[in-house]
């Protein structure tokens, strides 16, 4: 059976739509349903235990048995709370440490394992290492789904849902590209909803480099899954620790999956959003701005139009290069020598990074330090014992060696701290570090190289943001190619996906697509237009929103998007629900709600196609109080109206768009609770 969209298959399915919607998405919680999975799957009594691996040819669950285990537990903050399982071989010394972490405000575990040599002498080989290897069973018999998304290609159809019915002796495998970046390709999203009768489980692998998963039905209500980095088969080193994926569950009841993905999402904005000072990221308005005095004129631009950024952005190309390999529009490329070119820059960005803060503006820099594409950059030539070469677009800088971690560390925290950035924007270019971490594997060491370097790359945001408690990180990776949960805890997505730019085919809908599927997983997501058109306006706002080329004739649209941003903004925190079904198609509608139940407010944004013949549609809204009144206003219209959410959600919100394309946007606030 075909993969269908996310919305049509449950449609089709479990007609979530217009049901049950006054309920809360907290009601599909089930910390129950974890505690008990969590007793059978981490009994204090026995070797069991959600992970397994290969041991000198020998299985996990075989030798765990007899191995010595130690428990320890103790209380992380008001809402977490830690188990360490800790196994060691007694003739090698290998020491297989799960450290697992439960929440006490939502249904979720997750842990990671970590084997360490003890021994004096190389371990045996350690293969087929999974951090997950599990069964979920659900309550009585019925259809099993899994639900996902795609990856970022950089296409329209990036992000969009999916829903597998998954049969017996029918498992489905996912991973991403062969890059090393996590969420990269149609099979590349390390995201996953488990459904089985009476609920489920969501299931997230975090791992900034290579996974694989898969799942497979085991009877009329189970499914097992399977996931961790893709290659492991190596013999650790005396003294060397690896680590399997963060694996991330969520445990939900009952029958509608948007309910249980917005408790992931309100799970994450507890949990996994950064923040800053205790504070957690914002929604944020940027633009593009380079820092010398000449971009303080066109900042003070903006300023005058009535357009208040909130970043001031400094993309690629402001450091020293060689010009060689890459010439013309490609010379940004040359990276290696992380320097500021004192032709372009001669007084550095430390003047202009102060100009901005004092008008309330933060300042955000490019790097990519990962990838070392100039031969005769200072990397390259002072350091080749750091290069770690088998990249189509230049070395890679090796993360796992401590050496080169070091200096890393210590010359971007520099960086930070004398050029004054407020925000670490770090993107990986080209074919991506896989290609560099297989050549440099011995057979009997398959895995390791990628293992230390992603070690090593958490270490260095880890220790940035250590030194520098209020510094901001953007994730990129060719757009949006390597946001997985280990990124996600640390950086945000200021743009996900690189497909912006307004020659690129179906570009506005694509990005609708793209808002579509990606609310389902992540709150904050960024991107940016350059056309100048309501419907292009609307079709991109989202957390993280940019405009360009401000000009005299487009300076009154882009205030008039940026107030709207300014005035949406903030709902899009709220609990997501899709109104109609995912589709690409130009001659359909598309539309979203977020709602805020806690503040009682919410935004729906419709959007009709060119070729869509309907000007008017009628959208049932979900969950509000059936008891209260709303205030609902068209953001285009003067007019209000005020309707009982009971009407709201029964008889839905009409909205009705003359152009095609066109885009509305609807707004209600709660007036009275009844």
């Amino acid at each position: 059976m075909k993969p269908q969209s996310l919305c049509a298959a449950l449609c089709v399915c479990f007609c979530w739509i217009g049901q049950a919607c006054g309920q809360s998405p907290l009601n599909a919680s089930d910390r129950e349903g974890r505690d008990r999975w969590m007793a059978r799957e981490f009994p204090t009594n026995g070797a069991r235990a959600p992970f397994s691996f290969v041991y000198n040819g020998q299985p996990s669950r075989t030798l765990l048995t007899s191995w010595p285990r130690t428990v320890e537990r103790r209380e992380v903050d008001a809402n977490r709370r830690q188990l360490t399982l800790c196994w060691t071989d007694p003739e090698t010394g290998l020491q297989c440490r799960c450290v697992e972490t439960s929440y006490s405000d939502f249904p979720v575990s997750e842990w990671v394992v970590f084997f360490r040599n003890t021994g004096a002498r190389d371990t045996p080989l350690l293969e087929q290492v999974r951090g997950v290897d599990a069964e979920f069973c659900g309550s009585g018999a019925g259809d099993v789904f899994l639900h996902g998304l795609k990856g970022d290609s950089c296409t329209a159809d990036s992000y969009e849902p999916y829903c597998i019915p998954l049969a017996a002796n029918e498992p489905r495998a996912f991973a991403p590209a062969a890059s090393g970046k996590s969420c990269d390709g149609p099979q590349g999203w390390p995201y996953f909803n488990v459904q089985v009768p009476g609920g489920g489980v969501v299931l997230v692998v975090g791992w900034p480099g290579q996974w694989r998963a898969s799942f497979a039905r085991t009877g009329s209500n189970a499914v097992a899954a399977v996931a961790g980095q893709a290659q492991t088969r190596m013999r650790l080193k005396p003294g060397e620790e690896l680590r399997t994926p963060l694996v991330a569950a969520l445990f939900w009841k009952g029958d509608r999956v948007v309910d249980a993905q917005n408790v992931w999402r309100r799970w994450y904005l507890a949990h996994v959003l950064p923040r800053t000072g205790g504070v957690p990221q914002p929604p944020t308005f940027e633009i593009q701005a380079g820092g010398g005095e000449a971009d303080e004129a066109a900042v003070q631009r903006v300023l005058d139009a009535g357009l208040h950024p909130d970043i001031c952005w400094r993309d690629a190309a402001w450091y020293v290069n060689s010009g060689t390999p890459y010439t013309g529009a490609d010379a940004w490329m040359n990276t290696g020598t992380w320097e500021i070119d004192p032709a372009k820059y001669p007084k550095g960005f430390r003047p202009f990074s102060d100009w901005v803060r004092a008008r309330d503006m933060q300042f955000l820099l490019w790097f990519e330090p990962e990838r070392v594409g100039d031969p005769a950059s200072w990397l390259a030539a002072r350091h080749p014992e750091w290069m770690l070469p088998g990249t189509s677009h230049g070395a890679l800088l090796d993360l796992g060696n401590p050496a080169a971690l070091a200096w890393l560390i210590g010359h971007i925290d520099g960086m930070v701290k004398a050029q004054g950035l407020d925000w670490y924007r770090e993107d990986m270019n080209g074919c991506g570090p896989l290609p560099a971490w297989q050549k440099n594997d011995a057979p009997d060491r398959q895995g390791v190289t990628e293992n230390l370097y992603v070690q090593g790359h958490l270490a260095f945001w880890d220790e940035l943001r250590r030194r520098n408690p209020k510094l901001r990180i953007d994730s990129c990776a060719s757009g949006g190619r390597r946001n997985d949960l280990e990124t996600m805890r640390r950086a945000v997505p200021l743009l996900r996906s690189d497909f912006q730019w307004p020659k690129m085919e179906r570009v506005v809908e694509g990005n609708q697509g793209h808002t579509y599927g990606l609310s389902f997983w992540l709150p904050f997501q960024g991107t940016a237009t350059y056309l100048d058109d309501v419907y292009a306006y609307r079709s991109f706002y989202v957390a993280g929103f940019g405009m360009g080329a401000l000009t005299p004739a487009n300076a009154a649209m882009q205030k008039k998007a940026y107030d709207e941003f300014r005035r949406i903004a903030p709902r899009f925190f709220g609990d997501y629900y899709p109104l109609t079904p995912y589709s690409l198609a130009p001659d359909q509608w598309l539309a979203w709600q977020f709602n805020r139940p806690e503040q009682g407010d919410g935004v729906v944004q419709a959007f009709r196609r060119a070729q869509c013949a309907d000007g008017t549609r009628t959208f049932v809204l979900q969950g509000l109080d059936a008891a209260a009144r709303y205030e609902v206003s068209d953001i285009d219209s003067p007019d209000r109206q005020v309707l009982s959410g009971e009407a709201l959600m029964r008889d839905g919100v009409r909205v009705g768009l003359k152009a095609s394309p066109g885009a509305a946007v609807i707004l209600y606030e709660r007036v009275s609770a009844r």
